[in-house]
């Protein structure tokens, strides 16, 4: 595969911004068009904890709030964002960069499937070209004035995760777990990573905390008993919250519907990170 098809041509970008600092981290080069407020990064230790559902959801809330929002899908093997939102055409290629997608609402989305010829073509990269590919994301996307942009980090604590934390001006994260206990071992190497970086961690979420029987409406807990407040102190980082498990968020986000789901426990998910 031939990422050259996929991503901005790295010269022409060049030639158009003779005039930009490009080893600037913090100075996104599209143009000089970018003005992002606040730069939040989604993380999980491990996969299938719902961590871009989770991503989702808080851009659904911040936007329903008035903020203008964007999303970066950095997770760049297995992209779910774009499914979610409904969005499927490809961004533009202004010159100086690439006009992310926009979806039903307006939020911004940058995603390498909205590149691929189909979303189903696998993307068969290397370490290095993965970290290429998040920092032309970032450098060589025409995001414009966003309140908040939330990155979609693959899970674990490799390549991706520190490309993003070593090249974007991250003002937090947000770490995502479930309650299995073997969860909790992996939400503190994520925390462990954070620290290291001397990044700030805004607090931990738990997802598929319970759900609640349509017939009788008892609460069952079909992981185990939540441990997301019990992670939170042993990681030493503020707890956000639980989240349930709704087949009807499932459908929603299979139906590219996200934006029209609607509950109790994700309609404030923006105070978490709301701006000073």
């Amino acid at each position: 595969m031939n990422e050259r098809v996929y991503l901005v041509n790295q010269k022409e970008v060049n030639e158009k911004n003779t005039v930009q600092e490009r080893n600037n981290p913090q100075e996104p080069s599209a143009g000089g068009l970018n003005r992002i407020k606040k730069v939040i990064a989604v993380m999980s230790g491990k996969g299938g904890v719902g961590k871009s559902t989770v991503t989702g959801l808080l851009a659904v809330s911040l936007k329903r709030q008035g903020y203008s929002v964007g999303i970066m899908d950095a997770d760049i093997t297995g992209p779910s964002i774009p499914r979610m939102f409904g969005v499927n055409k490809k961004p533009e290629n202004i010159g100086l960069g690439l006009l992310p997608a926009e979806s039903s609402t307006g939020i911004r989305i940058m995603s390498l499937n909205l590149l691929l010829e189909n979303e189903d073509d696998p993307v068969i990269w290397r370490g290095p070209l993965i970290g290429n590919a998040i920092q032309q994301f970032w450098n060589d996307v025409v995001w414009g004035d966003l309140d908040y942009l939330l990155v979609d980090l693959p899970p674990g604590t490799s390549d991706a995760p520190l490309t993003v934390m070593q090249s974007l001006p991250l003002d937090g994260i947000i770490v995502v777990s479930s309650p299995q206990e073997l969860v909790g071992m992996v939400v503190k190497k994520a925390v462990k990573m954070a620290n290291m970086m001397n990044l700030s961690v805004i607090g931990l979420v738990e997802n598929y905390s319970y759900m609640v029987c349509p017939k009788c409406g008892e609460r069952i807990e079909v992981f185990g008993k939540s441990r997301g407040q019990e992670g939170a102190n042993e990681a030493k980082v503020p707890y956000l919250g639980s989240l349930p498990i709704d087949h009807k968020l499932a459908n929603f986000c299979d139906e590219g519907r996200i934006e029209e789901y609607e509950s109790s426990e994700t309609s404030d998910m923006g105070s978490w990170v709301k701006l000073d």
